[in-house]
């Protein structure tokens, strides 16, 4: 089964296909431009409501990177929480990160960069960045291997001391998937929250 199409639409939104969304991002009431083509283009998810209302605020410096920005509620909150840190929303969706950056140029939110997420994994490597927070609804329903390749490459920036918060639906492997990180990819990982129908993985780098 392919990819849903909006992992992967190609050009932004044009004007007629613009709309405005009211929500509410960890305290914070915003008003944000949305589109359809990407991934819940009409709302904000429930998955994302629970990832929002779990975590602690991210540091209040550093790196901090949301995989799978969609039209960039994770990376607002983050952007919001700690404008002194540097925040990157990444994604494939070209629709996507436009309206990231607009959102977050809307908001006021100069500490925001929205970046294709192969081109930020380069631009990190090319940096010797490291991630000090990544927080997530990833993107399940591109299949398993893909998403542990995605996982694989992200997960491995974290910062020796950095930390992932990752939101899985518990019906689309969300224990399978705390099971493998932990087993293959050697991770810390602790189920901080479990609430309507999904999971909170908080994932650290090994121990050394």
């Amino acid at each position: 089964m392919s990819a849903p199409d909006h992992y992967f639409t190609a050009r932004p939104a044009s004007p007629g296909e613009l709309r405005t969304l009211d929500v509410r991002l960890r305290g914070h009431e915003v008003r944000v431009t949305t589109a359809p083509g990407v991934f819940s283009g009409d709302r904000l998810d429930l998955g994302t409501r629970v990832l929002l209302d779990a975590v602690d605020d991210p540091p209040e410096q550093g790196t901090l990177v949301d995989v799978g920005c969609g039209w960039g509620p994770v990376t607002l909150a983050m952007a919001l929480a700690s404008p002194g840190a540097r925040v990157v929303g990444v994604d494939v969706n070209a629709r996507a990160l436009d309206l990231t950056r607009r959102n977050a140029a809307a908001l006021g939110l100069a500490n925001v960069t929205a970046l294709e997420a192969g081109e930020a994994l380069e631009r990190f490597a090319a940096e010797g960045t490291r991630i000090d927070e990544l927080w997530s609804n990833p993107p399940i329903r591109v299949g398993k291997a893909a998403l542990h390749e995605l996982l694989r490459g992200w997960l491995g920036l974290l910062a020796p001391g950095g930390r992932a918060q990752l939101v899985v639906q518990k019906n689309l492997g969300a224990d399978s998937l705390h099971r493998w990180l932990a087993d293959e990819l050697g991770m810390d990982v602790a189920r901080t929250a479990s609430s309507k129908g999904f999971r909170v993985l908080t994932v650290r780098p090994p121990r050394p």
